[in-house]
C-alpha cells in the first residue's frame, strides 16, 4: 500500500523529484571525486614536495565542495516541495473521501481515528518521502559508485567491502523486522489517546459535573502510558541501529588500516590510496547507514500507509445514481414505502415495514419511546443511510436516484443535537444558503424566536461562535440551528427533537411563528414532548420500531393505549382528558 500511494500521489510532482535526482547526483559525483583527489594531493603532492601542485588540486576541491554543497541545498529544497505537495494532496483526498462516507462509515472508523489517520499518518508518509528525496537517493548512487571507485584504488582489499556489507544488512534487518509490529500496535494506541482526550473535551461538564476528574485522569494516564511503553520498545530497538552500524564501520575501518598498512609497507600500496580507499569505505558504509536510517521510518510509514489506505479504499454504503434525477416537482412531499433498516450484522432491524407520506403544508409528527428507531427513521431521509428494505420517496422519485444536491436542496435537516461551527452567527446562517441578503438572516433569526438574543450579543450577526456553539446556551444552540434551515427556505422541514431545550412558551411561539413562515411547505417533526406535536395533522407513533398507530392527537387518545401512555406521563390526568 505504501508503495501504491507513493506512486499514485507523487506523480503530479514528478518533475521536483527529477530535479532532486539530478543534484544528487551531482553531489554524489562530487562526493565520489574528492577521495580521489586527496589520494593525488597526498601520494604526488606531499610525497614530492610539489606546492604548486597541491594549492591546484585543492582549490579544484574546494570548488568541488562548494558545488557539493549548492546541489545538497537545492535537493533538499526540491525534495520538502514535493513531500508537502504529497501531503497537502492525500490530506485532501483524505477529506474527500471522509465527506462522502455514510454515518455508517464514519461510526465504524471513528472520528478520532479519522483525526489520526488524516493528520499524524499522513506526516509519517510524508515524512518518508522528505527524508528519501534527501538520504534514499543518494545513498545508492554512493554505495555503487563508492564500490567502484574502491576497487579502483586496490582490488585485493575489496573483500573487506565484500564482508563488512552484508554483516551490516542483516544486523539492521533483523531489527527492523521486529520494529514493523510495534508501530503498528503504537498507532493504533495513538487512536485511543486520541479518543480518550476527545471524550473529555466534549464532555468536560459532564466529568466536572459528576466530580470525576480523577478518573478521567488515571484514564488518559493510562492510555498515554501504553503509548509511552510502546513508543520506548520501538527506541530501544532504534538506539540499538546505531550502534551496531558504528561497531560494524569501526571494524572495517580498523581491518582496512590492519590489511593495507601490510601493502604499504612491502611496496604494492601507496599512503594517499589507503586513505582514498578508506573513504570509499566510508562512503559505502555511510550510505548503508542512510539506508538504515530509511529502513526506520519504513516499517512506521508502511503501517500508516495501510491505515490511509483503508480509509481511501472505503466505498461509502450510501453510493450516488448511475443516472441521477436532477429535477422534481419542487413540493417536498414525502412518502415511504414498507420501509425497513438494519445495521449491519444487528440481530434485529431497527425499523420494519414503515410507510406513511407527508404532504406539502401539513406537519407530519413522529413520537415514540426512547428507542423506537425515531431518529434512524430520520437519518434515512436525507440518505445519511440508505433503507435496508422498501423505498424513501420525495416528490415520487426515490432518493436513491435523486441527484445528492438535488437531494440535499430540498431538505432543512435540524439534528438532535444543534452543531455550529466556529465563526460569527451571521456565517452560521448562511450556511444553507451562501447569498442569503441581512433581511433573510434577521427575518429567520425572528421566527426561530432568537432574535432577542442576537442582538444583545457583542456584534450582533458577526458575533463569534465558538466551535460546537460552545459559548451559547443549548436551547440559543437549538435555535440557531433552526433559523440557519430556515435561512435555507426547503421544501422539507425535518426537526429532530430540536425544541428540547426550549421553555414551553418559547416552544410555543416557536411553532406559531414555523406554521405561518412554512404554510407550503412539508414538516417532519421528531418529538419527545406531546405539547410540541398536539396540533400537527398527523400523528405516527412508533414502537420498537414499527409503526404501531397515525392519526391526530384527539384520535389517537381515543385508538392508541401506547398514545395514551406517552400523554399520561407527561401531563396531568385533566390536562390528557
Amino acid at each position: 500500500m505504501l508503495w501504491k500511494l507513493l506512486v499514485q500521489y507523487l506523480r503530479p510532482h514528478r518533475r521536483l523529484l527529477i530535479a532532486v535526482v539530478i543534484f544528487q547526483l551531482a553531489q554524489s559525483i562530487a562526493s565520489l571525486y574528492l577521495p580521489t583527489l586527496n589520494a593525488d594531493i597526498i601520494d604526488e603532492g606531499v610525497a614530492k614536495g610539489d606546492t604548486g601542485y597541491i594549492l591546484g588540486t585543492g582549490s579544484i576541491m574546494l570548488l568541488i565542495t562548494l558545488l557539493q554543497i549548492s546541489c545538497s541545498v537545492t535537493a533538499v529544497y526540491f525534495g520538502a516541495k514535493a513531500a508537502m505537495g504529497m501531503g497537502r494532496d492525500l490530506r485532501g483526498a483524505i477529506f474527500t473521501r471522509v465527506g462522502e462516507f455514510s454515518e455508517q462509515e464514519v461510526t465504524r472508523f471513528g472520528a478520532p481515528s479519522l483525526i489520526t489517520r488524516s493528520t499524524n499518518d499522513v506526516q509519517q508518509v510524508q515524512q518518508l518521502v522528505l527524508m528519501s528525496c534527501t538520504l534514499m537517493v543518494a545513498a545508492p548512487m554512493l554505495s555503487i559508485g563508492g564500490v567502484i571507485m574502491a576497487i579502483r584504488q586496490d582490488v585485493q582489499l575489496s573483500w573487506l567491502i565484500a564482508v563488512s556489507v552484508p554483516v551490516l544488512l542483516v544486523a539492521v534487518g533483523l531489527i527492523v523486522t521486529r520494529m514493523v509490529p510495534l508501530f503498528r500496535k503504537m498507532q493504533v494506541r495513538i487512536d485511543t489517546v486520541n479518543r480518550v482526550l476527545r471524550e473529555q473535551l466534549a464532555g468536560i461538564r459532564v466529568v466536572r459535573a459528576f466530580v470525576r476528574e480523577g478518573m478521567e485522569t488515571e484514564r488518559f494516564a493510562s492510555a498515554n502510558q501504553d503509548v509511552t511503553e510502546m513508543a520506548l520498545r520501538a527506541g530501544r530497538l532504534m538506539a540499538l541501529m546505531f550502534p551496531v552500524v558504528m561497531l560494524v564501520l569501526n571494524i572495517s575501518s580498523v581491518a582496512v588500516i590492519w590489511f593495507g598498512s601490510f601493502r604499504i609497507d612491502d611496496g604494492s600500496m601507496q599512503v594517499g590510496t589507503l586513505i582514498a580507499f578508506l573513504s570509499y569505505l566510508m562512503q559505502i558504509l555511510m550510505s548503508v547507514m542512510m539506508a538504515t536510517f530509511m529502513a526506520v521510518m519504513i516499517p512506521r510509514a508502511s503501517v500508516s500507509a495501510d491505515r490511509i489506505g483503508e480509509v481511501l479504499a472505503t466505498e461509502s454504503s450510501v453510493t450516488p445514481p448511475l443516472n441521477p434525477v436532477t429535477s422534481t416537482a419542487g413540493r417536498g412531499e414525502l412518502e415511504l414505502l414498507d420501509v425497513g433498516f438494519a445495521y449491519p450484522g444487528a440481530e434485529q432491524p431497527v425499523l420494519s415495514g414503515i410507510s406513511f407520506q407527508a404532504r406539502a403544508g401539513q406537519t407530519t409528527a413522529i413520537i415514540g419511546s426512547t428507542g423506537a428507531g425515531k431518529t434512524t427513521l430520520v437519518n434515512l431521509l436525507p440518505r445519511l443511510f440508505d433503507a435496508s428494505s422498501g423505498s424513501v420517496r420525495i416528490d415520487g422519485v426515490d432518493v436513491r436516484e435523486l441527484h445528492p444536491d438535488l437531494l440535499w436542496g430540498h431538505i432543512g435537516l435540524v439534528p438532535q443535537k444543534p452543531y455550529l461551527f466556529s465563526g460569527t452567527v451571521r456565517s452560521n446562517l448562511l450556511y444553507g444558503k451562501p447569498d442569503a441578503s441581512e433581511e433573510e438572516l434577521w427575518q429567520a433569526l425572528a421566527i426561530a424566536q432568537a432574535q432577542d438574543f442576537v442582538e444583545q450579543m457583542d456584534g450582533g450577526l458577526d458575533a463569534p461562535i465558538s466551535q460546537g456553539g460552545t459559548n451559547v446556551s443549548g436551547g440559543q444552540r437549538q435555535r440557531l440551528a433552526i433559523a440557519r434551515a430556515l435561512v435555507k427556505q426547503p421544501e422539507l422541514y425535518i426537526f429532530d427533537d430540536s425544541f428540547s431545550s426550549l421553555d414551553t412558551a418559547t416552544d410555543a411561539r416557536l411553532r406559531q411563528a414555523l406554521k405561518r413562515h412554512t404554510s407550503g411547505a412539508t414538516m417532519v417533526i421528531i418529538a419527545q414532548r406531546v405539547s410540541s406535536i398536539a396540533d400537527a395533522e398527523q400523528i405516527l407513533v412508533l414502537d420498537d420500531g414499527r409503526l404501531v398507530a397515525r392519526g391526530t392527537h384527539d384520535e389517537l387518545l381515543e385508538t392508541s393505549e401506547t398514545y395514551r401512555e406517552i400523554v399520561s406521563s407527561q401531563l396531568a390526568a385533566e390536562e390528557a382528558a
